[in-house]
C-alpha cells in the first residue's frame, strides 16, 4: 500500500485550527440562536442570529452551518457561520425540527406555512 503524502497534510491541515467548543449538539431543521461578537469602532457586542439549521458542512477546522431567518419586510436572510470561529460566542438550540433530508435548500423558494418545519417530539424516559 503507497502512502499518500497528500492526505496526511490535508489531515492535519484541517486540524490546525480546530479546538475544543463547548456548543450543544444540532442538526439540520434545528431552530438555533447563534451569539456573535460584532465590532463597532473600539467597542464590542454581543448579537444574536435566531434561525433554522438548513446546512452543516462538517470538514474539521473548516466546519460550516447555514442559519436561516425571517428577516423585516417578509425577507429571508440566510448567514454561513463558522464553527470554530472565536466570533460565535455561543450556539443554543431553541427547538429540534423533524425533517428527511441533509439540506433543507427547498426551503428557499418557499414561504409562509410552506416554509415551516415540524417539531420533534421527544418523550420522556421513564424510570
Amino acid at each position: 500500500m503507497a502512502f499518500d503524502r497528500n492526505l496526511l497534510s490535508r489531515q492535519t491541515i484541517r486540524s490546525i485550527g480546530q479546538y475544543e467548543r463547548k456548543f450543544p449538539e444540532f442538526a439540520i431543521g434545528d431552530t438555533v440562536e447563534v451569539a456573535l461578537r460584532i465590532k463597532e469602532g473600539t467597542k464590542e457586542r454581543i448579537q444574536t442570529f435566531k434561525g433554522d439549521v438548513i446546512a452543516r458542512k462538517n470538514n474539521g477546522a473548516s466546519s460550516t452551518f447555514t442559519v436561516r431567518k425571517l428577516g423585516t419586510h417578509s425577507v429571508y436572510v440566510e448567514r454561513i457561520f463558522p464553527l470554530y470561529s472565536p466570533l460565535v460566542q455561543d450556539i443554543k438550540v431553541a427547538r429540534k425540527g423533524r425533517v428527511r433530508r441533509a439540506k433543507l435548500y427547498y426551503l428557499r423558494d418557499r414561504v409562509g406555512k410552506s416554509a415551516r418545519i415540524k417539531e420533534k417530539i421527544v418523550a420522556k424516559k421513564r424510570k
